[in-house]
């Protein structure tokens, strides 16, 4: 299967963002890519309350001109995510695989959210975007795909429960600060495609975005051995790669690790408080 990841500088004009995404899937289904995958927040990057104002249902103008480019293209797409109308006040950041058919294959809504301080920044999803609660797998062709976004990825136990059911392929598309990014992204990417045996496509945005968004870029699809595949140059564009699934196999047999998990010696702890 060969897959391609979409590199995105995404802002506040989701005209001009949707427009960008089209042009590059585009590009990389004329490339050979069969499954394509945006970034995060691909249709509109912007702080939490133009964010709200720009959510939309699952049925809205990005997803349905996504599910077309899908179908006039023939190819499986991950709509990255986009900030999906929610529940009262908020909104879910919402993952979305299309079929080549332009029909939804699987709605993954993230699970962590990104409340941190990085960077000079204070980041606070939580105050804007509610939580998903289901890990979500899909099938494309004969492949088990394992759907994520962006924060997710400090969560190995989540890509472990992903490759446990069966996912050879997960994808991650971020808006990974440059703060954060130039220290932990491509350490975090390799360590997930290795721990799990997974092929990890990893679309990024890049560069600048008001009112404080300074994304990292390097977009890349590494393989289960922990190879970086392809990376996307900078700027906006896409890298592209072959996945090799017949070498994934042989990795899983000849390092058999998911199969030496021995899980009841590290069961999760359960914690107490304890009050004076």
């Amino acid at each position: 299967m060969r897959a391609a990841v979409v590199q995105l500088n995404s802002n506040g004009e989701k005209a001009r963002n949707v427009a960008a995404a089209e042009r590059l899937v585009g590009a990389a289904a004329a490339e050979g890519a069969e499954l394509v995958a945006l970034p995060e927040k691909w249709n509109l990057l912007a702080e939490g309350e133009e964010l709200l104002a720009g959510a939309e249902p699952l049925e809205g103008p990005s997803l349905t001109a996504a599910r077309g480019w899908a179908r006039e293209l023939g190819i499986h797409l991950l709509a990255g995510s986009v900030c999906e109308t929610g529940h009262a006040g908020r909104a879910f950041n919402t993952s979305v695989l299309i079929g080549p058919a332009g029909d939804d294959l699987a709605v993954y809504r993230k699970i962590h959210m990104f409340d941190v301080d990085v960077g000079g920044v204070s980041y606070r999803e939580s105050e804007h975007e509610e939580p998903g609660e289901e890990i979500v797998t899909a099938t494309v062709g004969n492949l088990a795909l394992g759907l994520s976004i962006c924060y997710d990825l400090r969560f190995p136990e989540l890509y472990r429960i992903l490759a446990l059911r069966g996912a050879r392929v997960v994808t991650v598309p971020s808006a990974f600060t440059a703060t954060t990014g130039r220290d932990h992204w491509e350490v975090l990417l390799r360590a997930r495609a290795i721990e799990d045996q997974v092929f990890v496509l990893a679309p990024d945005q890049v560069g600048e975005a008001p009112p404080h968004f300074s994304s990292y870029g390097h977009s890349a699809i590494i393989d289960p051995w922990g190879m970086v595949l392809a990376t996307a140059a900078d700027g906006e564009g896409f890298a592209a790669a072959d996945l090799d699934l017949s070498a994934q196999v042989r990795v899983r047999e000849q390092l058999p690790s998911l199969a030496n998990r021995r899980p009841r010696a590290y069961e999760w702890p359960q914690l107490s408080e304890v009050s004076a």
